[in-house]
């Protein structure tokens, strides 16, 4: 009975021990799973309601992923030095300002700088999983303790995602936008409310760490200036074109170098730092690069392509000559059978690697991913041809998802196995977050393209759906990256998979 008696403990308001952070931490979870889910089946809608073309939605991607990229490293760092607890309020109350300012954002690029803030919530599992395991620490089966924690974590993410995705669906279908953009809004305040109420602080952590351990700032600008010239080149080519006498190209190559440069100042910086932001030594270790190459190839499929999937399914055939016409509720069954996709692909990992080995099921997951979207180019006139697609992809991503952090951990020396996992991770943001920047280019360049011209009934719509070369683009360069991935995780070495 004591334990569940409320008591003040580490600035918390506590209804128990382990046990019960954990099951707060999983309502965090699914709250992340919720945001994860929530928006893809209204894309369309977003689009048509800020007046912008469906290729402008893969900005909204690629700028939340690439804040992304920052996010985790630097606030997971942050976390360990002034405390878990404390940096998961701070990044749930940005997370919470920026849904508040999705419902009443005016125009794109205003939505643009809150979609991108909302990202913030990518940092709350990385944090979850420290601060279960420095809490168990003084347990004999703090391991163990980490590893089923995990596991209930992860899996309330993807009860998350598959509800937010299904119930976004079911109300855009009749609900003002604004009205259905404002329920992340509230699971999230929610969620901001349980850590508050149920999360204990790390032992030990105070804000005077930082001040005596220090952080690194120096690593952090660089790396942030090299991914905003990149982004921002990017930007720049979708604005003027890829014609050689527009003054913008060599804008936006200009930017590019300096992006490079200034990741070159970001090697050399955190080489020479005591407690780098990254451990960039980590890239040249022959054990490791093919484990970062392979997740940077997969996020260009399981996080770039998102958004063209999602669009492709909204837009009217009778109108553009292509897409599948899907309401916003079709839509996201369609991705809530992608997400149970993905979680059997997750649970089949074990199976698979004792009939063959470990590192076949990688090659085997890859490939399903290059077949999935491979069967895209000729199946994509019908609903069960593109569901069938997606479970032949979901399939492969959820085991990809799910094996490539161990692999990195086994790969890396026992001390960095945490930061090997965490770069895992980023090198598959960065990956998606390019990626999302590119199909965006590639559904803006040739809007309608051996497409028929629109319907009298859909002129209202005329150039606001991307074009199908570009879709045709985005399931090709998917295939092509998952057919290299298979190939990158022959050269990773047997420790990885033992």
């Amino acid at each position: 009975m004591r334990s569940l008696v409320r008591r003040r403990q580490g600035g918390a308001l506590l209804f128990g021990g382990l046990a019960s952070i954990v099951g707060f931490l999983a309502f965090v979870e699914f709250t992340s799973g919720v945001l994860q889910g929530y928006y893809a089946p209204l894309l369309t809608d977003i689009a048509r309601h800020l007046g912008v073309n469906d290729a402008d939605v893969n900005w909204l991607e690629g700028s939340q992923l690439m804040l992304s990229a920052l996010v985790v490293p630097a606030l997971s760092k942050l976390g360990d030095q002034v405390g878990h607890r404390r940096v998961l309020v701070w990044s749930t109350s940005v997370t919470l300002a920026a849904s508040i300012a999705l419902v009443v954002a005016p125009v794109f690029w205003v939505f643009l700088l809150a979609w991108a803030l909302q990202g913030f919530y990518v940092v709350w599992l990385p944090l979850e999983i420290a601060l279960v395991y420095v809490r168990s620490a003084d347990r004999p089966d703090s391991a163990d303790v980490t590893r089923r924690a995990a596991a209930l974590l992860v899996g309330a993410l993807e009860v998350g995602a598959i509800a937010g995705a299904l119930a976004a669906g079911a109300l855009v279908d009749t609900m003002d936008v604004q009205a259905v953009l404002a329920v992340p809004a509230v699971v999230v305040g929610l969620c901001l409310v349980a850590i508050i109420l149920g999360v204990e602080e790390t032992p030990g952590a105070s804000l005077s760490n930082l001040h005596r351990r220090g952080f690194d700032l120096a690593g952090l600008a660089w790396v942030t200036a090299a991914l905003v010239l990149v982004m921002g080149a990017l930007f720049v080519i979708r604005g003027t074109g890829l014609a050689p006498d527009r003054p913008g190209l060599w804008l936006a190559v200009a930017m590019l170098l300096a992006g490079a440069w200034c990741l070159v100042r970001f090697a050399r910086v955190e080489r020479n730092h005591p407690d780098p932001l990254i451990d960039v030594r980590m890239f040249a270790d022959p054990a490791l690069w093919p484990v970062f190459a392979t997740a940077g190839l997969f996020g260009v499929s399981v996080l770039g392509a998102q958004a063209p999937l999602s669009t492709f399914a909204r837009t009217d055939p009778e109108v553009y000559g292509y897409g599948l016409g899907t309401t916003g509720f079709q839509t996201s069954i369609i991705i809530g059978v992608y997400l149970i996709a993905m979680v059997a692909g997750a649970v089949l990992v074990p199976p698979v690697s004792r009939v063959s080995t470990p590192r076949m099921a990688l090659v085997f997951a890859s490939l399903s991913v290059a077949v999935g979207f491979a069967l895209f180019l000729p199946f994509h006139a019908t609903i069960g041809q593109v569901i069938t697609n997606m479970v032949v992809v979901g399939l492969g991503s959820g085991a990809l998802v799910a094996s490539l952090p161990a692999a990195a951990a086994a790969a890396a020396p026992r001390e960095q196995t945490g930061v090997a996992t965490g770069l895992t991770n980023s090198v598959k943001t960065v990956g998606g977050a390019v990626a999302s920047c590119i199909f965006g280019l590639a559904l803006a360049t040739t809007a309608f393209a051996g497409a028929p011209e629109p319907a009298a009934s859909g002129l209202a719509e005329a150039g606001t759906a991307g074009s199908f070369s570009g879709y045709v683009t985005v399931w090709v360069v998917c295939s092509v990256t998952g057919l290299a991935s298979a190939v990158l995780l022959l050269f990773v070495p047997k420790r990885a998979f033992a």
